[in-house]
């Protein structure tokens, strides 16, 4: 429940104007509207609004939309020192206090409006997520280069974030995987943008703390069982990166349903509405296993739980 209605006094309403007067309409017609209801569901828009002000005119176009997977730094030009400023000013609107360091974990645009909208209610600030680096990445993955489609991830329990550059010469493809599609027309194949939603998936059952998932998950069980919903609407060469983006939709062993979607400088290249994936948990071998039963253990480490060979082979059949 919100605190009640309060009045702002004429010199509060014309100092909160002053200070967010090179924002938008919107943007300080809900800050005063937070100021007397302290409604936290104000918060993002007031956010986006104050963060809009320090952008470039160029850069202002990508908040539209999905914009929460871009990065302040990388993709919308904010340095240290802006940062800094946006925050002072987000704190003076919203009346909260926002700790230095928490500020190395505030990443992407998704990841101030989450720590916002949990200070605004009085919450505890969202654990920071899981950061992984392409090494890092394939040390905990099945796949491995050249057929793994993940460079950074980003893994939080309720979605999962990842990019993956197309290397290559933008016009000939030279060094561009895969070679021969197309003939003197280098393009990713679209199955390759699912597959890579796919390992993605795949990555956050290992390493990102689902809900739905209950013990280790052995990454020799994954499997992919089917994909439906599948909208592909953009053309992706060589110099494009992709940017993936997953959340989970319903998890319980040893199945796992999720919604993915794949964009290229903000702009939507694919979406799947379902990619399923089948998985089951490491299993321990007791210590005192016979020749015989060690040899049938070896057949669950390398992933031949039973669930997961049934799932497998109906996806293959």
């Amino acid at each position: 429940m919100n605190p009640p209605t309060q009045t702002l006094t004429q010199d509060e309403d014309n100092a909160l104007r002053e200070s967010l007067k090179r924002c938008s309409a919107e943007t300080i017609e809900a800050a005063i509207e937070y100021r007397r209801t302290r409604d936290a569901a104000l918060a993002n828009t007031i956010v986006i609004g104050i963060l809009a002000r320090f952008l470039e005119p160029e850069q202002r176009a990508k908040l539209a939309g999905d914009a929460d997977h871009l990065r302040l730094m990388d993709d919308l030009g904010v340095d240290s020192l802006t940062m800094v400023e946006v925050v002072m000013l987000v704190e003076e609107v919203l009346v909260i206090h926002i700790e230095n360091e928490e500020l190395r974990n505030l990443r992407t645009l998704g990841d101030v409006k989450a720590y916002v909208n949990a200070v605004a209610r009085g919450l505890p600030p969202p654990a920071p997520p899981v950061q992984l680096d392409v090494a890092q990445i394939a040390d905990a993955m099945p796949q491995q280069p050249p057929f793994l489609f993940l460079q950074t991830a980003e893994l939080r329990a309720s979605e999962a974030r990842g990019t993956f550059p197309l290397t290559g010469d933008p016009v000939t493809g030279e060094g561009f995987f895969p070679q021969g599609h197309f003939k003197d027309r280098p393009v990713f194949p679209a199955s390759l943008q699912l597959e890579a939603l796919g390992q993605l998936g795949v990555l956050l059952l290992l390493k990102g703390g689902v809900e739905g998932v209950a013990g280790e998950v052995d990454p020799n069980t994954i499997f992919f069982t089917s994909c439906n919903g599948v909208r592909c609407t953009r053309v992706c060469r060589p110099g494009d990166t992709l940017t993936l983006s997953l959340r989970p939709k319903r998890v319980k062993h040893p199945v796992a349903v999720f919604e993915g979607t794949v964009t290229v400088n903000g702009e939507k290249a694919a979406f799947a509405e379902e990619i399923t994936l089948t998985f089951d948990y490491k299993k321990a071998v007791p210590a005192t296993a016979t020749a015989d039963s060690g040899a049938n253990g070896a057949n669950v480490a390398n992933g031949a739980s039973p669930a997961a060979e049934a799932s497998a082979a109906d996806a293959n059949a």
